[in-house]
């Protein structure tokens, strides 16, 4: 077998293969179908510093190649996540890290804050990219005044692996992926969901809730691969990538364009095994091609 070993900062993997936040709930959900220490890494869904009701219903929508949502972060808070659910994901066999969003720089230090008490959970992923919230979100990630205010506000606040996810929706993603890495970032992911709609014709309306939504799957590929492509080239410190990753050959697309790891995503509400077969797929690909680890191609494509 090839050595699968990844790093991020300090943060060692045992292969280079997580969960996508939102899309695997806190682990535990999955463990009837994997062995979750499998796997390199879990990131949990979103955790806010108060309790969110998410945004009304319906709020997911089947897409060609993919699938829009509008959940809008929905979560009981932090403090319960560390009274309840932290013991319950603390010793998976694997690396736990959560996503930690809010509506102010202040609001996502303090959550981050909370979770850096935690023992057991090694990083967040900070995410200044989701578009299905109506404060906070999106907004911090489309500018790099924006990022750059609540990563130095985590930073401050916050000792251990930082991960900053990205938004698509920009005009220049290495921008925004420079003005994290600034200010302490010591990873990034990209990317978050494409803002998208789609609509009701019988009834003329918009099929989500909200109107617009975070378009996923397979159709977001060629564009997330294009992103994690310009900014492994322009930031110093590891990128993870997502957007559309349903195979081990999507996972070796991105590590070939310079992502250190990758996370999956929509495809675990198709497969809930998807990953463990990505990570063997991954590895059966190295050893034919006569690689002795997946570092040898971690961006081999300039």
């Amino acid at each position: 077998m090839a050595n699968l070993n990844v790093k991020i900062n300090s943060l060692s993997l045992k292969n280079p293969v997580m969960t996508a936040s939102g899309t695997f709930g806190y682990g535990l959900e999955f463990s009837d179908f994997i062995d979750l220490s499998l796997l390199g890494g879990i990131i949990v869904k979103g955790t806010t510093l108060h309790p969110r009701q998410g945004n009304p219903y319906p709020r997911m929508a089947e897409t060609a190649m993919g699938m829009l949502n509008c959940v809008g972060l929905q979560n009981k808070g932090v403090d319960y996540f560390c009274e309840h659910i932290y013991p319950e994901v603390r010793n998976l066999g694997t690396h736990v890290i959560v996503n930690v969003s809010g509506s102010s720089p202040e609001e996502y230090a303090a959550c981050a804050a909370r979770i850096d008490t935690l023992e057991d959970i090694p990083a967040i992923e900070l995410n200044i990219s989701c578009p299905n919230v109506r404060q906070g979100g999106m907004a911090f990630g489309v500018t790099t005044s924006g990022a750059s205010s609540v990563v130095k506000a985590v930073r401050a606040n916050y000792h251990k692996t930082l991960i900053v996810k990205l938004s698509p929706n920009v005009t220049n993603i290495a921008d925004i992926a420079r003005a994290c890495e600034a200010e302490g970032a010591d990873a990034v992911s990209l990317i978050n969901t494409l803002m998208g709609m789609a609509v009701d014709i019988e009834h003329r309306q918009p099929l989500l809730s909200i109107g617009t939504g975070g378009l996923s799957g397979p159709a977001v590929k060629p564009v997330a691969l294009r992103m994690v492509w310009q900014v492994a080239k322009a930031v110093g410190i590891p990128v993870v990538g997502l957007g559309g990753i349903s195979t081990p050959e999507d996972a070796i697309e991105f590590l070939m364009v310079g992502a250190t790891a990758i996370e999956v995503g929509t495809a675990n509400f198709i497969d809930p095994a998807v990953t463990v077969r990505i990570i063997d797929g991954i590895n059966h690909w190295l050893d034919t091609h006569g690689c002795e680890s997946v570092n040898d191609i971690i961006g081999v494509i300039s």
